[in-house]
């Protein structure tokens, strides 16, 4: 199994410049309407959907900030010089950055209104609370 992650965007540019920056991942192919970067263990994709366009079923696209209950996690190395980047590159802190036995984390949203979490694994990781 191979995993893809696309994430709908209203600007490809604006889009391109943010996920470049924050996250340091850069352009393997333009395809359409669509880029695929790379950088990650499995490749982004960032596709051009208007806002307003048709999303799921009948709900038309939206770009303010909204929840899903699906949502992405970057493990780092160094979670203060990560969100630092991300926040430098356009990206909104939500919330002050949490300790835990596992590691620490922090809540932040890009400027497409999708949600993304910065996780810094610390110890043992999530190991620290398997059983």
């Amino acid at each position: 199994m191979q995993l893809l992650i696309n994430i709908d965007v209203p600007d490809l540019d604006a889009a391109l410049a943010f996920y470049t920056r924050a996250f340091g991942l850069h352009v393997g192919r333009r395809i359409g309407d669509a880029v695929e970067l790379l950088g990650a263990p499995s490749p982004l994709y960032l596709l051009h959907k208007p806002e307003g366009s048709l999303g799921a079923g009948q709900q038309a696209r939206g770009y303010a900030r909204h929840w899903t209950p699906l949502h992405l996690d970057i493990v780092v190395d160094d979670l203060d010089a990560a969100l630092a980047s991300a926040l430098a590159a356009g990206a909104r802190q939500e919330g002050e950055a949490r300790k835990a036995s596992w590691g620490r984390i922090v809540q932040l949203s890009d400027p497409f209104g999708h949600g993304w979490c910065l996780l810094q694994f610390l110890g043992r990781g999530y190991d620290e609370i398997a059983q």
